[in-house]
């Protein structure tokens, strides 16, 4: 079945989160036979590491708006562990007999947990995040955001090409990021946001956040 053609303005939806973990999925099944345990672009993180903290993103973010009075305050109490001192704090991990093609199949169930609730979650129900108590559009956008920076992380580290819709890219920055440059290359606006990246009179960022908190239309 083909993707819903989406225009670059309006909300940040289920729709996207599914199309951020196909293009995601897609990329990454090229490099199957690749050595997953090399860096991640700049990140800390090897690839493996980096593909499992956004499974972990993705599930977490499901789980956030799931209860039906979610927490304002805090986050749903799993219990975070790291598998190694300098490693992410998960709660998904994939199981390494399963190699690249398991740990892609666990990336593409944690983006299926996240759109299907998104899809259903009401509208007037908010959950906490660090960066901002936001809305299931909002956590839609974290997840599209969170999947297409780490893609590119791991595309870095694994000698891939990663270049995601600009109309995908302009909704999540629409969403967390009102104060992006206007740049018409909105991945690359993507990516200074999430400092990955310079742009032309835009030094490199040391320090980065969205802003989730939900913006309502004006006269409300």
């Amino acid at each position: 079945m083909s993707s819903p053609q989406r225009t670059p303005g309006g909300s940040v939806t289920a729709a996207d989160v599914e199309e951020a973990v196909r293009l995601a999925v897609t990329v990454l099944r090229g490099a199957e036979g690749a050595d997953w345990s090399v860096r991640a672009g700049s990140l800390e993180w090897d690839c493996w590491e980096t593909a499992e903290h956004l499974a972990d993103d993705l599930f977490s973010y499901a789980a956030q708006l799931g209860p039906a009075r979610p927490p304002a305050d805090g986050h749903i109490p799993f219990a975070w562990t790291r598998q190694r001192p300098d490693g992410p704090a998960n709660v998904v991990f994939a199981d390494r007999e399963a190699g690249p093609a398991g740990l892609l199949q666990v990336l593409e169930a944690c983006g299926g947990l996240l759109a299907a609730v998104v899809r259903t979650t009401p509208p007037d129900r908010r959950a906490f995040h660090v960066f901002g108590v936001s809305d299931a559009a909002g956590f839609a956008a974290m997840g599209v955001v969170e999947t297409l920076v780490h893609v590119h992380d791991i595309a870095e580290g694994l000698g891939l090409s990663f270049t995601p819709p600009a109309g995908l890219c302009d909704r999540t920055l629409a969403r967390l990021f009102p104060d992006a440059p206007a740049a018409p290359d909105r991945w690359s606006v993507l990516l200074w946001c999430t400092g990955r990246t310079a742009l032309p009179g835009h030094p490199r960022r040391t320090s980065w956040r969205w802003d989730g908190t939900l913006r309502e239309p004006a006269g409300l």
